[in-house]
């Protein structure tokens, strides 16, 4: 299994120590960085220097978010970060949220599938050099009946992997279909056919098999030393996943609700987001169990963390991307470290 995790250029509390972990994490052997937008900074910009600080570790959009950019703007950003990397770049797409993408970006939400799968027809005829001339559902490039006529972009053709951020089911029957890669979450591996049922049906529609895609899927790592630092730190989660399942997403529209729903949590879950939405967070929060925030993470002693790895493993994860807990960027680090040296003797 690879090793990744995943940064924010406003996500630290500086710009320089966000690079420095990033950098430092590149010397202790990670594999690949993923840099997130959310509704912080855009990932493009923190791409391009982070392109500039490495040397060997992939770097990846994780995720750029549909509605946020046209697809020829998307394909222009991937073709720029791949040669400044000289081929160390990963293009990430994820459809976001109602929440983000209208809330925010005063963009439509709607016909998500629709419009991933036309911006990645798009983006890779850029790539390949060609000039644009789309008519789909979503996207008609140039416009009818306009002045405009098929242009290439001036850059030179690259080829670049390109991943889907997918949780509901058509999504990622569409990720098997046509990704190099996914980027899960919310991934309990005993429960793990609630995922691969519908990119193995994506992949087989494509006539391709689970070899060809790279499973990427991500968790909090963190290394406590005995079950009472591990209760106290389990209980402190619970908050964090209450507001996942309650509060990531608008009252009808919340992906990460329905992905625990699938995985054998419904009604818990359903019941969160009452409470959260009704602005009882306390109640919400205790609502969640320790099974729910052990089950989808890589929390607890290292003994534990290894078996974890070894089930994620088995079950089909090639890469795995952490998230590590820290006071400090030193503690981060450290933990990060610890967590790629088991990644390594699982195998």
């Amino acid at each position: 299994m690879r090793t990744a995790t995943t940064i924010e250029g406003s996500g630290g509390p500086s710009w320089a120590e966000t690079v420095d972990f990033a950098v430092e994490a590149e010397k202790i052997g990670l594999d690949i960085c993923w840099v997130a937008e959310a509704w912080g900074s855009d990932a493009p910009s923190t791409l391009g220097y982070l392109a500039a600080c490495t040397n060997r570790m992939l770097l990846g959009s994780g995720v750029i978010q549909l509605g946020t950019r046209t697809p020829v703007a998307v394909a222009q950003a991937a073709m720029s970060l791949a040669h400044m990397t000289e081929g160390r770049f990963l293009l990430g797409l994820g459809p976001s949220g109602p929440q983000v993408v209208e809330g925010l970006h005063g963009v439509p939400f709607a016909r998500p599938l629709t419009r991933m799968r036309e911006t990645v027809e798009i983006v890779r005829s850029v790539f390949a050099g060609d000039k644009v001339a789309y008519s789909g559902e979503a996207f008609a490039i140039p416009l009818p009946d306009g002045e405009g006529r098929p242009m290439r972009v001036s850059m030179p053709s690259v080829e670049v992997p390109v991943y889907l951020a997918s949780m509901s089911p058509k999504m990622l029957e569409l990720t098997g279909q046509v990704a190099d890669g996914w980027l899960g979450t919310s991934f309990v591996p005993e429960g793990s056919q609630a995922y691969f049922a519908h990119l193995d049906a994506g992949l087989a529609a494509s006539g391709r098999t689970r070899a060809d895609l790279d499973v990427c899927q991500g968790a909090e790592v963190y290394f406590v030393d005995d079950q009472e630092e591990l209760t106290a730190y389990v209980g402190e989660r619970k908050k964090e996943l209450a507001f996942s399942l309650g509060g990531m997403g608008s009252g009808r529209t919340n992906f990460y609700n329905n992905a625990y729903s699938r995985q054998g949590w419904a009604e818990v879950a359903a019941e969160v987001r009452e409470r959260w939405q009704a602005g009882d967070r306390d109640g919400a929060a205790g609502l969640v169990t320790d099974e729910m925030v052990l089950a989808t993470t890589l929390i607890g002693t290292e003994d534990m963390v290894r078996e974890r790895l070894r089930v994620w493993q088995d079950v089909g994860v090639t890469t795995v991307r952490m998230y590590p807990s820290g006071a400090t960027i030193a503690d981060r680090l450290d933990t990060l470290g610890r967590a790629i040296e088991l990644v390594r003797e699982v195998g």
